[in-house]
C-alpha cells in the first residue's frame, strides 16, 4: 500500500475550513408540524451495499406516502470515499440539499459548524423512543439530538469453520470468549503453516481516505485499554494515541504485515471468498457475500482481546436534516420513512446491519438468539464496555483522518512510537486550533 500523503493535505484542509468557527450558517426554522404541499425534498446519499435498497424504498415513498403529504424525493447518489469532502465542500458553498446522509462520528463536526438542523423539535416521542440507544447515542451532540440511522453496524472475524478445525483452533462461541491477541497470532500462524500463505484479510484495498481504517481498527487501541483522544475532555490525544498500550498494540499489529499474515496485497474480496485468506476483519456488509461463497461454513467471531477484552465498533450512517431546508417537516416526514421498520428491514436484508430500531431487530430472525448475525446484538447490548461510540467530538474528522494515515504509516515500516508522537501533535494542534472547539450556544 501506497504512503498516503494526501491524507495530510486533508487534515491540513480540515483545520483551516475548522478554524473558521461554529455556527457559521444562519440558523434554520424549526419543525412546526405543518408541510408544505409540492415540496420537493433533495436527499443525498453515498454508493455502497445498501445504496440500491434505500432508493427503492425512496421510490416506493414517491408512490404512496409522498403524493398523500404533497412531498416527492429526489435522490443524488455520491461515491463513498468522497462523500463526507462533497458535504463539507456544498456546506462552504451553503448548497446544501435537504436531507444528508453522515458517517455517525462525523456528525458532532456539522453539528457545531452549524450545518444540520438539531431534531429535538422534528423527532416524534414514538421514534426517539423507538430507535435503538446507540443510534440516539450516535445523534447525540451537546445535549440535543442531531440525527437518526436507519441500522447500526457490526464488526467482527468472519472465519471459514473448517479452515479453524483444520489446524485445531478453539472457536470462540460469545464475545467473552474471545482470543487473546495471543491466541490469535498463533491461529493464524497455524493457518500460515497449513498452506494458507496470508490468512488474514484487512481490506487494504478500502484504503485510508474513507473512514474504514479508523472504524475497523480503533478498537484495536480500546481492547488495549487506551483510546485515540481523552475521551472525557475531548481535549488531548497525548497520553492516550501515544500511550505504551498503544504502542504495543499497534506494534503487535505491524508485525503481523510484516510476517506475511496479512495479505496487503489483496485488491478485492476473492481472497476470502475462495478461501486463500480463511479469517477477514470486517465489518456486517460483507455477510450477504461470505454466506454465498461458504454457506454454513461462515461463523462469525469477536475481534481479539489486546488486553483489556474484546471491543468493536458501533455507529454508522445515519440522516439529517442540512440547515437552510427548505421545510424541516417535509424533511423530517421523508427521514421518518426511511426509519421505519420496513423500509429498515430491506436495508438491512440487503447490507446484514444491525436494524435500527428495537421492532425491527425483533422481526430479523439472523439477529435472533442462534441466528448468523447474534454476535452483533450481543455486542450492542454490552456496550459501552463491549461496543463503543467513535469520539463524538467536532475534532472527529481530523482524528480519522490522522489516525488511518498513522495506521497507514505503520503498515509500510514506520517506528510505531514516532507515527504516534506525529499523530498526536496534529490533532492537539487542530484542537488548539478551535479553541478546544465549544459546543455551540
Amino acid at each position: 500500500m501506497k504512503l498516503l500523503h494526501l491524507s495530510v493535505l486533508i487534515i491540513v484542509l480540515a483545520m483551516i475550513a475548522a478554524a473558521c468557527g461554529g455556527g457559521a450558517l444562519e440558523a434554520a426554522a424549526d419543525c412546526d408540524g405543518e408541510i408544505a404541499s409540492g415540496t420537493v425534498v433533495e436527499v443525498w446519499m453515498h454508493e455502497g451495499s445498501e445504496f440500491t435498497a434505500m432508493s427503492a424504498v425512496m421510490e416506493e415513498f414517491n408512490s404512496t406516502d409522498g403524493p398523500d403529504l404533497g412531498i416527492s424525493v429526489d435522490v443524488v447518489s455520491i461515491p463513498e470515499g468522497g462523500y463526507t469532502d462533497s458535504l463539507k465542500a456544498a456546506a462552504a458553498a451553503n448548497d446544501l440539499p435537504d436531507v444528508i446522509e453522515f458517517d455517525g462520528p462525523v456528525m458532532a463536526n456539522f453539528a457545531w459548524a452549524g450545518s444540520i438542523l438539531s431534531m429535538e423539535s422534528c423527532i416524534s416521542d414514538e421514534l426517539r423512543d423507538n430507535l435503538l440507544p446507540s443510534l440516539i447515542e450516535q445523534g447525540t451532540y451537546a445535549g440535543d439530538l442531531w440525527g437518526v440511522g436507519t441500522f447500526d453496524s457490526g464488526l467482527g472475524l468472519w472465519a471459514w469453520e473448517s479452515a479453524l478445525e483444520e489446524v485445531g483452533a478453539d472457536i470462540p462461541g460469545s464475545a467473552d470468549e474471545a482470543w487473546t491477541a495471543e491466541e490469535f497470532e498463533q491461529v493464524l500462524r497455524d493457518l500460515q503453516a497449513a498452506g494458507y500463505e496470508h490468512p488474514l484479510d484487512i481490506k487494504p484495498w478500502y484504503g485510508s481516505q474513507g473512514e474504514w481504517f479508523g472504524y475497523g481498527f480503533a478498537p484495536i487501541l480500546w481492547s488495549a485499554g487506551t483510546s485515540l483522544i481523552d475521551r472525557d475532555n475531548y481535549d488531548t490525544a497525548d497520553g492516550f494515541f501515544n500511550s505504551d498500550e498503544a504502542v504495543e498494540a499497534l506494534t503487535t499489529f505491524q508485525t503481523w504485515v510484516t510476517d506475511g499474515l496479512i495479505d496487503m496485497q489483496a485488491a478485492d474480496d476473492s481472497n476470502f471468498l475462495e478461501k486463500r485468506s480463511p479469517i477477514s476483519w470486517v465489518g456486517h456488509w460483507m455477510y450477504s457475500s461470505y454466506k454465498d461463497a461458504a454457506g454454513d461454513d461462515l461463523v462469525l467471531l469477536p475481534l481479539p482481546d489486546f488486553g483489556d477484552g474484546t471491543k468493536t465498533g458501533m455507529g454508522s450512517w445515519g440522516w439529517s436534516i442540512a440547515n437552510g431546508v427548505q421545510d424541516p417537516d417535509a424533511a423530517m416526514a421523508v427521514i421518518e420513512y426511511m426509519v421505519s421498520d420496513d423500509a429498515i428491514l430491506a436495508v438491512t436484508a440487503a447490507n446484514g446491519a444491525v436494524p435500527g430500531t428495537k421492532t425491527a431487530v425483533a422481526k430479523s430472525p439472523n439477529h435472533a438468539p442462534g441466528g448468523d448475525l447474534e454476535l452483533y446484538i450481543e455486542q450492542l447490548e454490552g456496550a459501552p464496555d463491549l461496543a463503543r461510540p467513535r469520539a463524538l467530538t467536532p475534532a472527529y474528522p481530523t482524528i480519522t483522518q490522522t489516525f488511518s494515515a498513522t495506521l497507514d504509516d505503520i503498515m509500510n515500516g514506520k517506528d510505531v512510537k514516532t507515527a504516534l508522537d506525529e499523530a498526536v501533535a496534529t490533532i492537539d494542534a487542530d484542537i488548539e486550533a478551535n479553541e478546544g472547539y465549544p459546543p455551540p450556544e
